[in-house]
């Protein structure tokens, strides 16, 4: 991991970037939210934070993602990062379903922003996010409120959510696995296996494999503690491993990729 001294990231983008957002009219979304007293409404008091997330910083800033400063930034900034455009790259996971799911839960939801298009794409559905961070999940749920969107908010571990087996017929993750360790990535995905029920469908959306390989200088722009671990792996294969059948991977764009899988109606 390159250190935050050492990046692209803290040198030029993140000033760069700086100039582009409205730091004023952030200043003023932070102010108007009680970050304490949401958070404690939405994470558990005995909530145990797992050393590969307390242990690192995401993107240069201190603390990861455990606090309001990270949660307040983080849309203004994806919006010029995740190329071409934010929503298209999103968009695809809302193509990648068929039907109309019933049941949905996306996990490392973040601050939302798929979690909210799964809602208006499937407004009947009941849509579940659930994040580790406690501030990523009180910028969602404003999102929503925002919206008038009617989502579960859920604080915990995506590769242990304590829900019920069989109890989706969809799970999604966005832009999670390269900032997990491989091995919770892979747990990940046995936890969306269990939380399907049979004929269930997981799609997962991340940065491109392939091209963090080809393009190591890639990975020295943003710190992500895990990222190059990510890229000599497989979406695919790891889906495998979890049980999925017709696992396809597509590309989106050419920095992302979209991975899907089902649950086999013959367990």
């Amino acid at each position: 991991m390159a250190t935050g001294q050492d990046t692209l990231w803290e040198k030029f983008l993140q000033p760069l970037f700086g100039l582009m957002i409205d730091r004023e009219g952030l200043k003023e979304l932070s102010d108007s939210i009680n970050w304490e007293e949401e958070c404690d409404r939405l994470q558990s008091p005995d909530f145990v934070y797992p050393e590969y997330y307390l242990s690192q910083n995401f993107h240069g800033v201190k603390g990861g993602y455990l606090n309001s400063g990270a949660a307040v930034t983080y849309d203004p900034i994806t919006q010029y990062v995740l190329a071409p455009n934010e929503n298209w790259n999103r968009e695809a996971v809302i193509k990648a379903v068929s039907g109309n799911p019933r049941q949905i839960i996306d996990l490392g939801c973040g601050t939302g922003s798929t979690t909210i298009m799964l809602k208006q794409a499937f407004p009947d559905a009941e849509v579940v996010g659930l994040d580790l961070s406690p501030q990523m999940l009180v910028m969602a749920k404003h999102k929503a409120q925002q919206a008038e969107l009617d989502i579960q908010w859920l604080h915990g571990l995506a590769e242990a959510t304590n829900l019920a087996d069989g109890e989706f017929d969809l799970v999604t993750a966005s832009l999670l696995f390269h900032e997990t360790p491989p091995d919770i990535a892979q747990a990940i995905l046995k936890e969306g296996y269990r939380l399907l029920s049979p004929g269930g469908k997981i799609a997962i959306l991340d940065g491109h494999q392939k091209t963090l390989r080809k393009t190591p200088w890639l990975t020295e722009i943003f710190e992500e503690p895990y990222i190059n671990e990510y890229a000599v792996g497989s979406v695919d294969a790891w889906l495998g491993a979890a049980g999925f059948k017709k696992v396809i991977t597509e590309d989106v764009w050419w920095t992302n990729q979209l991975s899907t899988g089902v649950k086999s109606v013959n367990i």
